[in-house]
């Protein structure tokens, strides 16, 4: 009967205790579904709410995952055949789908993907939200003073800072780093008190699993947060402090080597990538930083600072809240103006981007600054609620920010009566806290300034999202005819079905299906930006963005046999022609240079299709471009941006701004009889060039490579097998790029103007291609190792604790 009711005790202490952790993340959930109600995105309204890299990527790559829960996905873990006619996937999964939430997907219906990425972006919030408040709860053991609401809504306040609204919202993987963050800390604290020393190591590789990127700036925040906690530990020696750090240390390198099969092929894969474009780090003025502070506020470029006033006002009380050690106030104070500090300078940007300036905002290690703020908001509050005294002061110290970002003319009156109202409720609430009778009263006033100011600004940025970046439509009637029709054309791997140029998203082929020479990812490889390109190839995002080329010369070569084609208003049309298979023969003359690229695409289209095809090519015309009659007249000005012509024909759009975009090949249609010239609207490119394509001469190229190429193609999720024809000599060439990791008939394979290889000696039947992403068996190797280790660890804890007298629980010293 004791152990019972031993045991009842704990279910209630343990059901108490998690009932902070939901209210927060209830508080979360409610405040963003009501600020997206009333902007009425998606799924509550007519606007959508997939802006630039969640309609571009992140939809497309879930939908992918989708996919492969259900077996329904071209390629496995290791290979894409989706994508740019064949890229690697593993690196592409550990950079957008390895967090535990990603695999929700799969439970809901596929046209209703969009509604799925959503849900996990919910409960991704609403997570961080409890990861929080535990932590919160669990820094108060010992404590005084440690008001369980106050510490949902704190964490609430962490989930909903202004950078999970604003900007992890539309990229949920960072809202992984928003849940490692205090989990993090919470590790950090293991470390210092010397306990878990099996599951910290699980949680730092959990959180770098799921995100590396976020999960790297919230390692240093956490870092930062222990080395504090480290010097406010009167109780400990300076050994055992180090001792401390040291064990932190070592629980995060054993952490990342659990996470290592992930992390090196990641890492690897963007050693092999397009570099995209770059730029430097240029600070915004404190003007704009002030303004980001306050609710309903936005700017691409500038930091989304805002926390909610309940959060800002015992944070900005501190200092001058005297129930608190001078030494804290002093410390955690510090730590919060030092992380501030370090968001405007160049060298601090760069450690927290991993020394590398990111493409888009520059400051995406703002929940770093916000979570410490919480922390700084908590360290007040533990020691008791804030005097007359020190709510004054705050209230005075965030007064002063409003009106230094008025005075810069940049937020408007509803965003300062936002912050002064939410303020005025949070300063009451936190002033009848103190008085008994009037908890209820003061818990309501508190949460209703979060909850108010937080759905006011998701609202508001919403909006704002849409007006000032690309945005995509949810799955609707256009993307089922799409992905129908694509489906209906299916041959492969007898040959490609292209998605098309008229794109709904940069990943069509994730998102629609087929295998197209679209791809957009942060590991676009450089070989297949480079090649596309000397054929004519056409991109946005400085080359890691890869529109599909339609041409039939490059469709011959990419053996694709079926192509979408959609206009506005039409139903979508499936255009067919012949194509060789996916592996060709081709020759190649000993004791003679490897061919390369030259200046003009379509020069080198026919060199990697090995015949001539273009009866004419004009490169940089002075005057007038003209076809023979008969031949299909295609335009390359990749600079330009506007319309061009052929005689009468309609016009066509052409959107090159190099170097950011580039424009590509396009048709202008068939000459009718000669002398028809190519004419601009506007002022003429300056690098331009006309090739006259003769379709007879494509149809026998054509034909010769599909009478001397592969008798059969077998392809698996991971390489490709082919018989070709007896006695055949020189290059069996797989039309895919040769990305770093494919291997033929046991040997690294050769490279054939870009595609993938592999020398055949005349005796040889098959040709055996297997692709495996570089860094997998070395990530596999250090992960091993790293597991061995962590149960020799566990083995020896165990033996430990089994060796040592039982004695009853200690409560750690409350060291704020």
């Amino acid at each position: 009967m004791p152990a019972l009711n031993n045991l009842r005790g704990r279910s209630i202490a343990s059901a108490a205790g998690a009932l902070p952790a939901l209210s927060a993340a209830l508080i979360t959930l409610v405040s963003v579904v009501a600020g997206d109600a009333v902007a009425r995105v998606f799924p509550f309204g007519p606007r959508t709410r997939s802006v630039s890299d969640l309609g571009n990527q992140f939809v497309p790559f879930h939908a992918q995952l989708w996919d492969l829960l259900h077996g329904r996905a071209e390629g496995g873990l290791l290979l894409n055949w989706r994508s740019g006619y064949g890229a690697a996937f593993l690196p592409d999964l550990g950079t957008y789908l390895t967090s535990p939430f990603a695999v929700l997907v799969g439970l809901f219906p596929r046209d209703r993907i969009d509604l799925a990425v959503y849900a996990i972006t919910l409960l991704k919030m609403a997570a961080a939200a409890a990861a929080m408040t535990a932590l919160l709860l669990h820094l108060a053991r010992g404590a005084r003073h440690s008001p369980r609401w106050v510490a949902a809504v704190l964490g609430a306040g962490y989930a909903l800072c202004g950078w999970s609204v604003a900007e992890a919202s539309y990229n949920p993987m960072w809202l992984d780093g928003l849940i490692a963050f205090p989990l993090l800390c919470l590790v950090g604290e293991w470390a210092r008190t010397a306990r878990r020393p099996v599951l910290g190591p699980l949680v730092v590789a959990l959180a770098w699993t799921a995100n590396f990127y976020t999960a790297y700036m919230a390692t240093l925040g956490a870092a930062l947060v222990l080395c504090l906690r480290l010097l406010l530990d009167d109780e400990r020696t300076v050994r055992e402090r180090v001792r401390g750090l040291a064990r932190a240390a070592v629980t995060v390198l054993l952490g990342i080597g659990l996470a290592a099969p992930v992390l090196v092929p990641v890492f690897l894969g963007t050693r092999y990538a397009s570099p995209g474009w770059t730029k430097e780090f240029v600070p915004v003025p404190w003007m704009q930083m002030f303004t980001r502070l306050l609710p309903a506020t936005y700017g691409f470029f500038t930091p989304a600072l805002f926390l909610g006033a309940c959060v800002l006002l015992p944070a900005a009380a501190l200092l001058a809240h005297r129930s608190v050690p001078r030494r804290v106030r002093v410390g955690w104070t510090a730590l919060a103006v030092g992380v501030a500090l370090s968001l405007q300078w160049g060298p601090t940007s760069l450690a927290w981007h991993a020394f590398a300036i990111p493409n888009g905002s520059t400051y995406r290690q703002t929940f770093i600054f916000a979570g410490i703020l919480v922390l700084t908001a908590w360290t007040g509050i533990s020691h008791g609620w804030p005097g007359r005294r020190a709510l004054l002061v705050g209230t005075g110290v965030l007064v002063a920010v409003a009106l230094a970002a008025s005075a810069g003319g940049v937020p408007d009156a509803r965003a300062l009566a936002l912050f002064g109202g939410g303020l005025a409720a949070a300063a009451a609430g936190l002033a009848l806290a103190r008085a008994r009778g009037y908890a209820v009263l003061a818990a309501l006033l508190v949460v209703g300034s979060l909850t108010g100011q937080a759905a006011a600004t998701t609202a508001y940025v919403d909006r704002k999202r849409l007006s000032a970046l690309d945005d995509y439509p949810a799955w609707g009637t256009d993307q089922s005819a799409r992905a129908a029709a694509i489906a209906a054309a299916d041959g492969w791997p007898r040959y490609r079905t292209d998605p098309g140029r008229e794109r709904i998203t940069a990943n069509d082929p994730l998102l629609l299906g087929g295998e197209g020479g679209a791809y957009y990812s942060s590991h676009t490889p450089a070989v297949l930006t480079s090649t596309m390109a000397a054929l004519g190839g056409g991109w946005t995002s400085g080359g890691r963005a890869m529109e599909s080329l339609d041409n039939p010369v490059t469709d011959a070569i990419f053996a694709v046999g079926a192509r979408l084609r959609t206009e506005p208003g039409h139903a979508p049309v499936v255009v067919r022609a012949p194509a060789p298979p996916l592996v060709t023969v081709r020759p190649q003359a000993r004791d003679m240079p490897a061919p390369r690229y030259g200046r003009s695409p379509f020069r080198n289209q026919e060199l990697l299709l090995g015949a001539r095809v273009y009866s004419r090519v004009l490169t940089s015309p002075r005057d007038t471009a003209t076809c023979p009659a008969n031949t299909e007249v295609f335009l390359f000005a990749p600079g330009h941006y506007g319309r061009a012509r052929l005689g009468d024909h309609p016009p066509v759009a052409l959107t090159g701004r190099l170097p950011k975009r580039r424009a590509a090949m396009v048709s202008l249609g068939t000459a009718e009889r000669a002398g028809i010239p190519v004419t601009f609207d506007g002022a003429r490119p300056r690098e331009w060039s006309v090739g006259c394509l003769d379709r007879r001469r494509l149809s026998a190229a054509v034909d010769q490579l599909t009478d001397t190429g592969a008798v059969s193609v077998t392809v698996t999720n991971s390489g490709v097998r082919a018989e070709v024809p007896a006695g055949s000599t020189g290059l069996a060439v797989l039309a895919a790029p040769r990305i770093a990791g494919w291997k033929c008939d046991g040997k690294p394979a050769a490279s054939h103007l870009g595609l993938v290889a592999a020398p055949l000696n005349g005796s040889q039947t098959t040709v055996d291609c297997s692709f495996r992403p570089p860094g997998s068996r070395l990530g596999s190797a250090v992960g091993a190792s790293a597991l061995i280790v962590l149960v020799s660890v566990a083995f020896v804890t165990a033996a430990r604790r089994r060796a040592m007298p039982a004695s009853p629980p200690r409560h750690q010293p409350f060291i704020y």
